[in-house]
């Protein structure tokens, strides 16, 4: 009696499919080109021990995620060698004088030329001289005194605290004037005047969403100054629309959240906004302190159906509320009158009561509801 030996094959396994490498109780089979992997990963990423799940029975193994290549946000630059230095002034005085040297050297010239008037001539105490009268010498020295008393009067300003001066000469940058008080700059220098101080600007109704992408209109207080005058007026056309540019780009990015929401996510909120706009607005010479959102409200196109939504989840929560509460009354006098033996019921009994019960704690609590 001969004993033939056959190979069972699983039954999972048709005739045409070829034989598992491994199999257990967890696992199924393991593809052959999972095993014998000879290529490199082209670019040396990190792996995250994160499994993507598996499909049952079909014999998929666990496949750790590559985590995104996200490209690093590109930060606006200017000219590094746009920064702002000192530019040489001097004090009012020697401006002053020598306007007042110039005009001496007017009248000196006119008691020269013999054009000076009797009146002025005797004002001053000058003698009497005919004079040479009006010739080639008398005009230049006329040319030179009056540039003199040009450059000296003409180059005469005032600082403000709070106030600086962007001097340039030919398009070409010369330096800022912090100073205060009187002082001469070199007349031909085109001045900017530029405020410093500390400012706060109150937006108008700016596009935002909330997390859920509900259109929002938020309106920002912005803390700021001009902290490098060189790059906020030479390195931009206009740092005030600039910053106000980069406030709507922040919006964009950051989830403000809707209207009567907690104070803990609105701070958030407006920490995030001040992050980004600073950040966007560093490196034009503008410092910002502080963006916070002062009025959060609905866009127009969706305010009604938010304002209904809103009623609609403060009504349900307020029925939530007083069930809750009859119930908890129910549950309560049904239990005094049995513990205390006022009345022995059966279950039939018991549920009519708390039937009744209830209906008339609802009733009575809808008449005193507004």
């Amino acid at each position: 009696m001969s004993t033939t030996t056959t190979s069972q094959t699983p039954e999972s396994e048709g005739p045409g499919r070829p034989g598992r490498l491994i199999q257990n109780e967890a696992t199924t089979e393991i593809p052959v080109h999972l095993l014998f992997r000879d290529d490199p990963d082209p670019v040396s990423v990190p792996l995250r021990p994160t499994v993507v799940g598996r499909r049952q029975g079909t014999g998929e193994q666990p496949r750790l995620r590559r985590p995104a290549q996200v490209e690093p946000r590109s930060v606006p630059q200017v000219d590094p060698e746009l920064t702002e230095r000192p530019a040489r002034v001097l004090p009012g005085a020697a401006g002053v004088l020598a306007g007042a040297c110039g005009v001496a050297g007017c009248v000196a010239t006119s008691w020269w030329a013999g054009v000076l008037p009797p009146l002025v001539a005797a004002a001053l105490r000058l003698p009497v001289f005919a004079g040479a009268g009006l010739g080639p010498a008398q005009w230049a020295a006329y040319a030179g005194a009056g540039a003199l008393a040009l450059f000296g009067f003409g180059g005469l300003a005032r600082g403000r605290t709070g106030r600086a001066w962007v001097l340039g000469l030919f398009g070409r940058y010369r330096g800022t004037v912090r100073r205060t008080g009187l002082m001469w700059v070199n007349p031909l220098l085109l001045r900017r005047r530029v405020d410093v101080r500390l400012r706060h600007w109150r937006s108008e109704p700016m596009p935002a969403a909330d997390g859920s992408g509900v259109a929002l209109r938020v309106v920002v207080l912005v803390v700021w100054r001009v902290r490098d005058t060189a790059r906020a007026v030479l390195g931009i056309e206009d740092h005030e629309t600039y910053l106000r540019e980069c406030v709507e780009a922040a919006l964009a990015r950051v989830a403000v959240e809707t209207p009567g929401s907690r104070r803990g996510p609105a701070e958030a909120a407006g920490d995030a906004l001040t992050r980004l706009t600073a950040a966007d607005a560093a490196p034009v010479g503008l410092e910002v302190f502080s963006v916070q959102p002062v009025r959060v409200e609905y866009a127009p196109e969706v305010a009604a159906a938010m304002h209904r939504r809103r009623i609609a989840a403060l009504d349900a929560q307020h029925r939530a509320s007083v069930l809750t509460s009859v119930v908890d009354s129910v549950e309560d006098t049904v239990t005094r009158l049995t513990v205390r033996g006022l009345v022995d019921l059966d279950d039939y009994e018991r549920k009519a009561l708390v039937k009744d019960l209830t209906v008339a704690f609802c009733a009575g609590r809808g008449e005193r509801m507004p």
